[in-house]
């Protein structure tokens, strides 16, 4: 069956695409077929509220994109809301049958507002406004007060002459004028009044004779009109509510203005206008006159980058137009389904079958992939019987696709957008196309650029005419106007799968085929400029970017550029690292090149990638052979590309337009301004899908290595190549599997390697050396030999490179081992490191040319055993070292520790003048621990036993001394002699000159004499100490003595308390200074010097303080001089203190032997005294 045989009604019956607003035509069959879509039925409920209950929004704002029925719908509310008679029957008769049966509210709202007596004003502003410039202050005012005019029958064209008849009729004179005028010119004054210029005479004798004026006076009465008319919102308000209270009680005047929006657009002035006479109507009127407005759906796509200002005040317009009526694509859809592709029911059971036998086909047949925009598919078998032959993708699609051309102007006139068309119209042209074809036959979406044509701009789809005429290929055309019609969605990724979608003609199609003949018409349509590709999406050229195109493919660039920008791709973005890691962790730099060229320092080992752009490049196992044959002997990786024509072509492509683009930066043309930045966009998702395919491309590229292909798994590039230098590093380095893998090496583990050999964990013997080690020893002797120096960085830069490839810490772990073996010394300086020092100059890069390596002698076991027999014997432990050279570094290290040790002792020679024996000990051990390790184990023999004899003569004795109780009694001796030397003179010489001769002798641990000397030692202490107490019991008894005799003096008795305590106190001072002494010699002294020193003056004080004071009598007058002046008075002499020690009696005989000598001497004495007492003086006794 034909298509046409399934439709409910046949589609090519008349159908207004766009339903104009002052067309009255067709009336009955648009109020009939209008489809009152679900959306729409909420909206309008929305709308009927306000309408019957008027608040303050007086404005109603219905929007929709293009061709999306606005104009339709508000033509049937203004033929609604009026209840025009069509046909004979009212516009609610036709519309109530469309609301569903259980929405009753919506029905009664709907008669509540059409009950309510109206007028409908209905005109497409841009039509009206055509003899009205939109740059006039109150052109849109101008608009309505014209359409205004017209309703009430004055004249709209010509406000001035609407006035002249508003004011006639005024006066109930403007019929009679129009039959007078009728009379005098012949013609009726419609037709008068539009020639008014030349009608002048007439209108003028009519004038007069109507009005009774002046004939005189009635010349020029249409001049007098035009020079004074003016218009005003306020005055337009208030026409028209005087109109509205010529009409019965709450009539309505309704303004139905389509296309708004785009008319005001760009007139921030027009935005205003439309709001402030909304307001004016509204606050004159009260409600009775309305304003109902289309306008698109969005309003920024049609105005573009609003201002502040524009955004305000259109945002002004929305407020005041509150009550909103928006259409979607669902509602389109729904009334393309409805209205065009209902099915009879024969259509109903063959589509059935369709969809039975396709369902499981429609996401492999419909579904867009290439990550762009998901459009719905077909939901059910309702839906599908709904749409066919259509796809549900293609409704919103067409809706972008105008959408897109509209916002970059591609439309005839702004204001007509899609011209004569509309959603609807273009869909019944696609039915009427195909109705003849057989059913499963689809509309493809290329046909609907047939429905648009008509109100393309010729520059726009100038390319499509011209591939018409010139190219031999339909469908390539057809091709070509899918590809428009797409070209600003951005969302659809016009790439070939998608675009097969787009061109699907029937269920059953040979997929493949299509598939292959839609390539070759994008071919052809590249190849001559009609479209551009980048990567695998395609896009339709204008005419001005055709030109840019072609300037571009025509643009010179140079193969170095080509390979310079491949090298990025390859290198850069694919393999990405300048060094690659093996698998046990060493980074292996690597040489690039591309085409026989390096690209970078040149290394051991290279990438060498063979591109199409080498000379002879094929797709042949002959070239393969040739590569082969070309890699043999080299130590590089050689990656051969697949052959990839469309890939080369893009690449060149991608430096053409960035040449192009950069050569023509400064351009002044906006349109080519704009087309160099869309190419510039372009270019950088050519160069990321460039980027994309170059990982592919290395994913299929024969790897060689020496002549043999490498077989790697995987598709990822980087991965490919990863692995195939994984193999190149093994090859290249032979020597490398001496590593063995399941030993890892890191730098982080060579102070562990360092010091196995202390913790007994590694043999030293030839045979426990591992291959590594015995290379890098084999290295180090040769050189030896050789008189070659080798240092750190000369061993890595020889095992780093063939034929080893070695890595950095794998190296530096096995010299280490070979130092904790003892194999190897490293040197800096000429000075041995070791320990610490060792493992930081091994870690220490910049250290390593100065780091030198030495082979060590090799010990026998012999001498080994030797060094631990000493070792066990010197220093009472056995050695923790096997290894010849770790036990002899441990020897020297435990000769610096006894060396400090002893040092520790040797500095208390001052308390203990025998430690002195200590001096030559150190020297000796001192000069011992300087010597090389290799001495201890070839030399020390020689010293062996003097060392012996110095630890047990000297070393032990000493240090076991030094902890022993022994050295208690010396220093009781010591602190002794040092405290009490001086007492020793009181006390028996024989227990003093025992205890010097301890501290003098110069072995004092020798023997017993110290355990022997403890009793005297004792002895003599205590001897002291009783002494000493004796001493200073003498002293004591001594000052209490004399203390009594002051006391007892008379002159004592008459002092008062104070001064007796003064001259007491003394004596008190003098016994706790001598209590506070430890020298026998001390005591004596201070008891002497109290006795002729501090006693006879308290003497002194007594006397003078017991002396009277003189009387208070007058004294007598001093006697006078030879001279007559009168002498001074005489004073007494003061008494003075003599000790009776020191009156000296001369007597000739040297002792008393009898009584008569004894009286004699004592006589004498007593004159002495005398004679010091009769000169005035005190003795003391």
């Amino acid at each position: 069956m034909e298509l046409k045989g399934i439709f409910k009604r046949p589609v090519s019956r008349p159908i207004e695409g766009v339903i104009k607003a002052d067309d009255e035509a067709s009336l009955y069959t648009e109020l009939s077929e209008y489809v009152l879509t679900d959306e729409v039925a909420k909206r309008l409920d929305y709308f009927l509220d306000a309408y019957t209950d008027y608040q303050v929004a007086n404005g109603v704002w219905v929007s929709g994109f293009f061709g999306s029925g606005k104009s339709h719908l508000l033509k049937m509310l203004a033929l609604l809301l009026e209840n025009r008679e069509v046909g004979g029957s009212t516009a609610l008769d036709l519309f109530l049958p469309k609301i569903p049966q259980d929405d009753e509210l919506l029905r009664a709202k709907l008669k509540q507002a059409v009950a309510i007596p109206s007028k409908s004003i209905l005109f497409n502003i841009d039509q009206k406004a055509d003899i009205i410039s939109k740059t006039q202050v109150d052109a849109l005012l101008s608009v309505f007060v014209k359409v205004f005019n017209e309703t009430c029958g004055y004249y709209g064209k010509q406000g001035y002459i609407a006035q002249f008849e508003r004011d006639l009729d005024g006066r109930s004179q403007f019929q009679a004028f129009k039959a007078a005028y009728q009379a005098l010119a012949n013609k009726p004054w419609e037709r008068g009044r539009e020639q008014a210029l030349l009608e002048s005479g007439n209108i003028a004798k009519a004038y007069a004779e109507v009005t009774g004026e002046d004939a005189a006076h009635a010349k020029g009465i249409l001049d007098k009109y035009r020079s004074q008319y003016s218009v005003s919102i306020e005055d337009f308000g208030n026409q028209v509510k005087a109109w509205l209270d010529q009409q019965p009680a709450d009539f309505r005047l309704n303004f139905f203005v389509d296309e708004v929006g785009q008319y005001i657009a760009d007139n921030t002035k027009l935005m205003t206008n439309l709001q402030t006479v909304a307001e004016s109507l509204a606050t004159k009127c009260q409600g009775r006159a309305w304003i109902i407005v289309t306008a698109q759906e969005d309003m920024t796509d049609v105005l573009g980058d609003m201002s502040k200002q524009q955004s305000n005040d259109f945002s002004k317009i929305q407020a005041r137009f509150a009550n909103r009526l928006k259409l979607t694509s669902a509602d389109v859809a729904e009334v393309i389904q409805k209205r065009l592709l209902a099915k009879n029911d024969d259509g109903h059971q063959l589509l059935r079958g369709v969809y039975a036998q396709q369902a499981n086909n429609f996401k492999t047949l419909f579904e867009f992939s290439d990550g762009g925009q998901r459009y719905q598919n077909f939901r059910d078998e309702e839906h599908f019987i709904y749409a066919y032959p259509f796809v549900p993708y293609q409704f919103p699609l067409f809706q972008a696709a105008i959408r897109g051309l509209s916002l970059h102007n591609g439309f005839e006139g702004k204001a007509n957008s899609v011209g004569e068309r509309s959603m609807l119209g273009v869909f019944r042209d696609v039915a009427m196309a195909i109705e003849n074809e057989s059913v499963g036959q689809l509309a493809t979406f290329d046909r609907m650029f047939e429905g648009i044509r008509s109100a393309l701009k010729g520059g726009i789809q100038s390319a499509i005419n011209v591939a018409e005429r010139n190219l031999n290929d339909a469908y390539a055309v057809r091709v070509l106007k899918a590809l428009f019609l797409v070209k600003y969605v951005k969302e659809f990724k016009a790439t070939p799968r998608n675009l097969s979608v787009l061109m699907l003609e029937h269920f059953g199609e040979d997929i493949p085929a299509q598939h292959k003949k839609l390539e070759a018409a994008l071919n052809l349509l590249e190849q001559q400029t009609y479209i551009q590709r980048n990567g695998d999406i395609y896009e339709y050229l204008t005419d001005e970017e055709k030109d840019v195109e072609q300037e571009i493919k025509n643009t010179d660039i140079e193969n170095a550029d080509l390979a310079k920008e491949l090298e990025k791709l390859l290198f850069d973005g694919v393999i990405k690292q300048r060094k690659i890691r093996h698998s046990h962790g060493q980074d292996y730099p690597y040489t690039r090149k591309l085409d026989d060229r390096v690209l970078s320092r040149e290394h051991e080992l290279a990438i060498h990638v063979i591109s199409p752009l080498t000379d002879g490049f094929d797709d042949s196992e002959g070239f393969l052979t040739q590569q082969r044959m070309q890699s043999m002997g080299r130590d590089e990786l050689r990656v051969v590309l697949p052959a990839d024509v469309r890939f080369m072509q893009d690449l060149a492509m991608h430096k053409r337009t960035e040449k192009y683009i950069r050569q023509n930066s400064n351009t002044q043309q906006e349109t080519v301004k704009r087309i160099l930045d869309a190419k510039g966009s372009q270019n950088t998702e050519r160069l990321n899908d460039l980027q994309v395919r170059a990982r592919a491309l290395l994913g299929k590229a024969r790897l060689i290595i020496n002549a043999s292909d490498v077989d790697v798994g995987g598709e990822d590039g980087q991965t490919r190549v990863l692995k195939g230098f994984e193999q190149l590093v093994q090859t290249a380095y032979p020597n490398l599997r001496m590593l063995r893998d399941e030993v890892v090496f890191a730098e982080a583990d060579i102070g562990k390697y360092l010091r196995m050999a202390k913790d007994g964990l590694l043999a030293n013997d030839a045979a426990s050396l591992t291959e590594p080690e015995q290379e890098l020893l084999a290295f180090i002797q040769s050189n030896a030999r050789g008189g070659v120096r080798t240092t750190i960085k000369s061993l890595l830069e020889r095992f780093e490179r063939k034929n080893y490839g070695w890595y950095h810490a794998a190296i530096l772990c096995n010299l280490a081992l070979l130092c904790a073996r003892g194999k190897v010394e490293v040197r800096q300086d000429s000075n041995p490191l070791e320990g610490d020092a060792l493992e930081r100059g091994l870690l220490n890069t910049h250290a390593h040319p100065s780091l030198v390596l030495e082979p060590q002698i090799e010990f026998s076991a012999s001498q080994v055993r030797t060094l631990k027999e000493f070792y066990a014997e010197f220093f009472d432990q056995p050695a923790t070292g096997n290894e010849a050279r770790a036990l002899a570094r441990e020897t020297v290290d435990a000769l610096k520790t006894l060396e400090t040790e002893l040092s520790v002792l040797h500095g208390q020679k001052a308390q203990y003048p025998f430690l002195s024996a200590l001096a030559p000990v150190l020297t000796t051990l001192k000069d011992m621990a300087s010597k090389s390790p290799n001495w201890f184990l070839t030399d020390l023999a020689r010293a062996e036993d003097a060392l012996l004899d110095t630890k047990e003569n000297t070393i032990d004795p000493l240090r076991r001394f030094m902890r022993s109780p022994q050295k208690a009694i010396y220093d009781q001796a010591r602190q002794l002699v040092a405290e009490q030397e001086d007492n020793f003179a009181y006390v028996g010489a024989a227990e003093v000159d025992a205890v010097r001769g301890l501290l003098d002798d110069k072995s004092p641990w020798q023997g017993s004499r110290l355990q022997q000397l403890k009793p005297q030692l004792d002895a003599l202490q205590h001897t002291i100490e009783q002494q000493l107490a004796q001493e200073k019991k003498q002293a004591n008894d001594r000052l209490v003595e004399l203390e009594q005799r002051l006391q007892d003096a008379v002159e004592f008795g008459q002092l008062n308390p104070a001064d007796r305590t003064r001259l007491i106190q003394p004596f008190g001072d003098a016994r706790q200074g001598i209590q506070a002494h430890k020298r026998i010699a001390m005591i004596r002294d201070q008891l002497r010097r109290f006795e002729d020193e501090y006693y006879p003056r308290l003497l002194l004080q007594l006397e003078q303080l017991a002396r009277p004071a003189p009387s208070g009598a007058a004294p007598e007058p001093a006697s006078p001089g030879p001279s007559g002046a009168a002498s001074p008075p005489v004073q007494a002499p003061e008494p003075k203190l003599v000790s009776a020690r020191t009156i000296k009696v001369s007597y000739a005989k040297p002792w008393l032997a009898s009584e008569a000598d004894l009286d004699d001497y004592l006589r004498k004495q007593r004159e002495a005294w005398l004679q010091e007492i009769q000169a005035g003086n005190r003795v003391q006794i």
